[in-house]
C-alpha cells in the first residue's frame, strides 16, 4: 500500500456520535470534518449502542463537502469493535487516541486492511491519526509517526497529555511538547496537527486566535475543535490568503527566472530567496489548492 496523504482538513469537530441532535446539526458547523467520538464522550454503558451510530452518523455529516472521521477507544476491549464499526465508504479516517507504540498502529492498520478487503473497498480508503496523550509517548514519536503508510498526521492531545505530565494546559507549557510533535510528522512526512494550547479553552476567542497564528508558524496545518466558534477562527487563520497566494506565486517566479539565469539563490521584496523558502511557498499553494 502506497503511502496516504492528508485531505487537508483545516478542522477537525468532534461530535458525540450517540447524540442525535448533535449529529443533526454538525454539517452546519462549518468544519471540513467531524469526529465521530465513540471515546470520551460516550459513557461506559452506552459504548455498544453507538457503534451502532456510527454509519448512519457519517453519512449525515459528510453532507457537502465534509468528511467524516471516527475516534475509537484504545481500551482492549473496544479498539476492534469500533474499528469493526467505522470502516466504511463514509469514513474517511480513524483518529485513534493515546497511542504509545507503533506495534498498536500496525495491529489496527492490519485488521483494517482485512475489513476493507472484505467490504470491497479500495486498500487505503481509510487514514489514520494518530494521538499522543501521555510523557511515555515522547520517545517513541518518530517510530509512532512512521508505523503505517495509513499514518497522514498526529497530533498531541492537550488535557491528557497535561495530566501525564502533572502540569497544567498553557501555551508556555504546551510549546515544547507540540514542537516534538510536529518535528516528528515531518520527519514521517505526514502532517502535525494541533496548537500550543488548551483545545477545553474558548472563552477568549482573541487569545485563541493568537494561539492558532503561532501554531501556524510553527507549521501546523490543521486541529480538532470541541466547539464551533473554534472551527470559524482555525478555518480562517489556515487558509492562506490572497496576499500570500500572490506573494508564493511571485516568489516562486523570481526563483525561476533565478535558477534560469544560473542562480542559486535570487532577492525578492527585500528577501533571499533559496530552496527552503521555495518549500514553504510550493506547500503554501498546495494548502491553497486543497481549501479552495
Amino acid at each position: 500500500m502506497q503511502k496516504l496523504t492528508y485531505p487537508g482538513w483545516r478542522t477537525a469537530l468532534f461530535i458525540p456520535v450517540h447524540i442525535e441532535k448533535f449529529v443533526a446539526k454538525a454539517h452546519t458547523r462549518g468544519a471540513d470534518a467531524y469526529i465521530l467520538d465513540l471515546e470520551d464522550s460516550v459513557p461506559l454503558a452506552l459504548k455498544a449502542e453507538a457503534r451502532e451510530c456510527v454509519i448512519p452518523a457519517a453519512k449525515i455529516v459528510s453532507q457537502g463537502s465534509a468528511d467524516a472521521l471516527v475516534r475509537i477507544n484504545l481500551d482492549e476491549r473496544f479498539a476492534m469493535l469500533d474499528i469493526e464499526a467505522s470502516v466504511d465508504e463514509s469514513v474517511k479516517a480513524i483518529v485513534v487516541p493515546k497511542v504509545e507504540s507503533a506495534d498498536q498502529i500496525r495491529a489496527f492498520s492490519q485488521r483494517i486492511s482485512e475489513l476493507e478487503q472484505a467490504k470491497s473497498l479500495p486498500i487505503g480508503h481509510t487514514a489514520l491519526i494518530v494521538m499522543i496523550e501521555s510523557v511515555d509517548a515522547l520517545p517513541k514519536l518518530d517510530e509512532i509517526a512512521s508505523a503505517d503508510p495509513r499514518i497522514v498526521a498526529m497530533i498531541l492531545g492537550s488535557e491528557d497529555f497535561s495530566a501525564t505530565a502533572g502540569m497544567q494546559p498553557l501555551p508556555q507549557t504546551l510549546l515544547l511538547p507540540n514542537q516534538m510533535v510536529a518535528l516528528a510528522c515531518r520527519r514521517a512526512n505526514i502532517m502535525p496537527l494541533g496548537f500550543p494550547g488548551s483545545i477545553a479553552d474558548y472563552s477568549d476567542l482573541d487569545a485563541f486566535r493568537k494561539t492558532v497564528q503561532f501554531a501556524k508558524q510553527l507549521g501546523f496545518v490543521g486541529a480538532f475543535c470541541i466547539h464551533p466558534k473554534q472551527v470559524e477562527v482555525l478555518n480562517e487563520e489556515l487558509t492562506p490568503s490572497e496576499e500570500e497566494i500572490e506573494n508564493a506565486h511571485g516568489l516562486l517566479k523570481a526563483f525561476e527566472d533565478g535558477l534560469a539565469a544560473g542562480k542559486g539563490a535570487v532577492e525578492y521584496k527585500g528577501k533571499m530567496i533559496d530552496l527552503p523558502v521555495v518549500e514553504r511557498a510550493k506547500e503554501l499553494l498546495r494548502n491553497a489548492e486543497v481549501r479552495s
